[in-house]
């Protein structure tokens, strides 16, 4: 069993429209927030992505909050001696801080490292998400013998298991850890928001539209009740879990109930 946390280290203020491939007819906000998350167990503990760094905020417009990798001291890890990270996928803002883990393993989908190293990064609609420093820090931690690539669902250690998704990105892939409550689904940009996966709109970055689909419907498949899936960039995400007292607004245990 597994404590899990959301933690929340940016904010950008965007549209409705912005999230929804085909718009929306209604142009009210719909904010979106980062997060990295952590699955704390007594024996050994996994961060699930590793966020941006403060020089992608600046230039992509986000507003930084706090060092992601920074930001796990406060559910009592300690960037420099985490062991595992997972990587949903490689897009800016879930690998960015990755050098922040200098003894850490990663584990990562290798459809997701064919993708971003190939023909299609020559598109700037798809290449945009990515960082090529970051992409180049990867290869070289391959090289270093610290990747873990993964073939499809993957059971990394005892109550964390990794599951292939695609659709958002080639090789996206979502995290099941067994808590007390259950087994939480950290849906990651399977679904950004509670919405996409609700009302079956997928999101508006997207390498295919029908497996971004299709994974909606494996999220359901894989949680005991929707209130056990966790999207990637949803706010509400902060007003659903109970807060780590102190930490309001920053860090929820997802490993509890959800207030509604």
């Amino acid at each position: 069993m597994y404590e899990v946390y959301a933690i929340r280290y940016a904010h950008r203020d965007a549209k409705r429209a912005e999230h929804f491939i085909g718009g929306d007819p209604h142009d009210a906000p719909m904010p979106m927030d980062y997060f990295v998350w952590a699955a704390i167990g007594k024996e050994r503990s996994f961060v699930v992505d590793a966020g941006f760094t403060e020089a992608v905020a600046k230039r992509r417009k986000r507003q930084w909050l706090r060092c992601p990798a920074d930001s796990l001291k406060l559910v009592g890890l300690d960037p420099a001696t985490v062991k595992d990270v997972i990587l949903t996928h490689l897009h800016y803002d879930h690998v960015g801080s990755f050098d922040k883990f200098p003894q850490a393993n990663f584990h990562l989908q290798e459809s997701e490292m064919h993708y971003a190293c190939g023909r299609y990064m020559r598109y700037p609609k798809l290449s945009h998400s990515f960082e090529p420093d970051d992409i180049a820090g990867m290869v070289k931690l391959n090289f270093g013998q610290r990747v873990n690539m993964l073939g499809g669902d993957a059971e990394i250690a005892p109550g964390i298991k990794t599951y292939l998704m695609k659709g958002h990105s080639a090789g996206l892939q979502c995290v099941t850890v067994e808590t007390q409550r259950g087994t939480v689904v950290l849906a990651s940009d399977v679904t950004h928001f509670y919405e996409n996966m609700e009302a079956g709109r997928p999101f508006t970055t997207a390498f295919h539209i029908g497996e971004m689909l299709e994974g909606f419907d494996k999220l359901r498949k894989l949680a005991p009740s929707p209130q056990h899936i966790v999207p990637g960039h949803d706010p509400e995400v902060m007003r659903r879990y109970p807060a780590v007292s102190g930490l309001e607004g920053i860090v929820v245990r997802l490993d509890l109930p959800p207030s509604a």
